[in-house]
């Protein structure tokens, strides 16, 4: 039996073992100077305790009791309420209540190849009889693992499938590292290029521009719209999500949760802008979003929704409501201790009554929001980059292993 995918260059026919003639345990006490591992739930395998997501009991004084491991070396845990098999990549020691397990041939075998086996889709399917997990009164023994046989390749193949999952990982770690690099930009940008509390210029600008930011009411520039879907010019109803924006309800809830009439909701255009007063941890004043992805929605009439006039740049806008420079004016009109079902209580007057800050020219505007715009276009590519690793990671997990 053979996989679905293969390494190019090689063809010879796998080689089919149970694990008892691969594998054979090891038990090597008295070594209480090494640090104590766990066994962790991800692909890291054995970790020091510490950093393994969960903790195993460690009793100082019974330490010369555990195991070691070392590097290369596999466990059959049993302590998380998941169970399974992971890897040591690491020397260390762990419970006796594990299992360690080693090659018998370590020249014939790859472990960074049988780490992915024993992770396997393919393999844990086998395994339908056995219950991962002291939570549901059983788990696998070395013995049940001893009889189960495994189709493998020669080592020159498991070496070069190896090589291909790590250098997978490292592309996937690395854009997560990308990701998390150009979040922290974001964050750091808004704080430089917009003026904080006091200021009247922010720290960092565009060349050219030297005069002070003015502050003015966002009713100076904004008009409510109070429109209905009367005659049901949209069938959409939308909702804000604080990071996706103003998206369709279907596909935020994964169902619809508005009301079956329409009729009575706001019909928003695309362009106009609208202030959900829902707060959460992350967004402790509620969201401001512009309509986008839609020429036309229905929303709640729980939202303040309002239009932009020539005068300011809409593209500023959206990105002015990403900082926190609008939140203390949002406090100072929401009446005190006024939170009531997750809402904050703020009529759309007091709302359109808050003060923004900006720069007098429409240039400088748009130079900061297509800055803004750029790194959330950079942010939003390494995030489908992400994501689709880690569909073709997974794919792979799945089709080249048997």
């Amino acid at each position: 039996m053979e996989p679905t995918i293969r390494i190019k260059g090689f063809e010879s026919e796998w080689s089919k073992q149970k694990a008892q003639e691969i594998f054979k345990t090891y038990d090597d006490r008295n070594h209480p100077e090494l640090p104590v591992l766990s066994a962790c739930q991800d692909i890291r395998g054995m970790a020091p305790r510490s950093t393994s997501g969960y903790d195993i009991f460690h009793d100082k004084a019974n330490e010369v009791t555990y195991k070691r491991v070392l590097p290369g070396q596999f466990v059959i845990h049993l302590r998380s309420f998941q169970g399974g098999f992971a890897h040591s990549a690491i020397e260390g020691i762990c419970s006796p209540a594990y299992t360690v397990f080693e090659f018998k041939n370590k020249d014939e075998h790859d472990d960074y190849y049988w780490k992915h086996v024993l992770r396997s889709r393919a393999f844990i399917e086998r395994l339908p009889l056995i219950t991962y997990g002291i939570r549901d009164g059983r788990s696998i023994s070395f013995n049940e693992f001893s009889d189960l046989a495994f189709s493998f390749p020669e080592k020159s193949e498991q070496s070069a499938i190896a090589s291909f999952l790590k250098k997978m990982y490292d592309q996937i770690e690395n854009t997560e590292k990308k990701i998390k690099s150009l979040r922290q930009m974001r964050v750091a940008s808004l704080q430089a290029m917009f003026p904080q509390k006091g200021a009247t210029k922010p720290q960092i600008r565009f060349k050219g521009f030297e005069d002070k930011w003015v502050t003015g009411k966002l009713s100076k520039f904004a008009t409510r719209i109070m429109r209905k879907n009367k005659n049901l010019e949209t069938t959409l109803p939308i909702t804000i999500s604080a990071a996706e924006g103003l998206v369709a309800q279907d596909s935020f809830f994964n169902n619809i949760v508005a009301s079956s009439n329409l009729r009575g909701y706001y019909l928003m255009k695309k362009g106009e802008f609208a202030y959900n007063k829902s707060y959460s941890s992350n967004y402790p004043f509620g969201a401001v979003k512009r309509l986008e992805k839609y020429d036309m929605g229905a929303l709640s009439t729980l939202y303040i929704v309002f239009t932009l006039n020539e005068n300011i740049s809409s593209d500023y806008i959206v990105h002015f409501f990403d900082t926190s420079l609008w939140h203390n004016e949002v406090a100072m009109r929401a009446a005190e201790g006024a939170r009531n079902h997750g809402l904050l209580n703020i009529g759309a007057e007091d709302f359109l009554d808050i003060n923004i800050v900006y720069p007098n020219s429409i240039k400088e505007q748009n130079m900061i929001a297509n800055y803004f715009s750029t790194l959330d276009k950079q942010i939003s590519l390494e995030e489908q980059k992400f994501e689709s690793l880690k569909r073709i990671k997974s794919a792979c997990l799945d089709k080249m292993f048997v």
